[in-house]
């Protein structure tokens, strides 16, 4: 699949669910009124939809939320991806998660063909945590990221740098992640949906982190990448790698490859614009085959847009879109 800049998609990511277990200040409302279950596609609906982007050259699928790991029974998505993994035309699959289930499931996510999973952890103090997820408990996420370790699987962190919340820790995450054997990756907040407080409070352009942990660490470049847009730096006394990913301070439209895919079968070219494609209607139309629901998907790569529109509106002090990152699945 290219789009119309050239661009070969090869890297979808897939939201099972809208629902999370934790509200986490820069992702979703702290009161979320959430999808009725009949908007939302079947495992076996998107397992098809998932092979119909395979078929058309996608080589990485990440499963994504809300939480995908709360979803009921979405190992059997994973068993289902997993088995397309080498011959089948898949490359690799991964998943993002707040790590809450990982100490149920990371051994069946190893299992099924899961090899790397991110986990959002933004802080490591367990009041700031709970502070930032409303109400989770940081005990429940560190005991999924080491069982995750244990069942073999690559753990990267993912930490959003907010503002006077969790700026004044990122020398002890390098430290703590060189400890235990995790990559770090840090992220701009993105102006996705209405929150409760102001964005701009929250807003930490990653050229300044990068700035300062500078004066502490060795950032060397590297030409790691994982087919996502985070930049990596290895960290000489660690040994480990930092990225970090700046929507604001410098988009990595120019790189895209990748779409994302709803938990209502709705697609989106951009995570940046309002742009997208209802392929639900062609995947519940029992006169649209196969060959119909591939050219649905061509029809929309084929509006994807240059790039994305983010910009924190001082002046209104309102989101650049209004669905929650939690609605697209980061």
């Amino acid at each position: 699949m290219l789009d119309p800049f050239g661009r070969r998609i090869t890297y979808l990511r897939v939201s099972v669910t809208d629902r999370c277990d934790l509200r986490c200040v820069y992702c979703m409302a702290e009161d979320m009124t959430f999808l009725p279950k009949a908007e939302i596609l079947t495992l076996e609906e998107l397992d098809r939809l998932c092979g119909a982007f395979i078929g058309l050259g996608v080589e990485k699928i990440r499963l994504t939320g809300g939480e995908p790991l709360v979803r009921r029974n979405v190992i059997s998505l994973f068993r289902s991806l997993g088995a397309r993994l080498g011959g089948g035309g898949l490359r690799e699959l991964t998943v993002t998660t707040n790590g809450t289930q990982l100490a149920k499931l990371a051994g069946e996510l190893h299992a099924a063909g899961v090899r790397r999973v991110n986990v959002s952890l933004d802080t490591l103090d367990p009041a700031t945590f709970t502070a930032i997820t409303r109400w989770g408990r940081i005990e429940q996420t560190l005991d999924g990221i080491f069982a995750a370790r244990a069942a073999g699987l690559a753990v990267k962190i993912n930490a959003v740098a907010l503002k006077g919340v969790n700026e004044h820790e990122f020398d002890r995450m390098i430290a703590w992640c060189g400890e235990h054997g995790f990559d770090l990756c840090l992220i701009e907040t993105m102006p996705l949906g209405e929150i409760s407080g102001d964005r701009t409070e929250q807003y930490l352009p990653l050229s300044l982190v990068r700035s300062r942990l500078k004066r502490s660490w060795t950032l060397e470049e590297t030409d790691y990448r994982t087919g996502g847009p985070a930049r990596y730096y290895t960290v000489r006394e660690t040994g480990r790698r930092i990225g970090f990913i700046t929507p604001m301070t410098h988009n990595f439209c120019e790189s895209c490859n990748r779409v994302r895919l709803t938990c209502t079968g709705t697609l989106y070219m951009c995570l940046g614009q309002e742009d997208a494609a209802d392929l639900r209607r062609p995947l519940r139309d029992p006169a649209v085959d196969e060959e119909g629901l591939r050219e649905a998907i061509l029809e929309a790569i084929a509006r994807k847009p240059r790039g994305h529109d983010f910009v924190i509106d001082r002046r209104h002090n309102r989101p650049a879109l209004a669905r929650h990152m939690s609605v697209t699945g980061g």
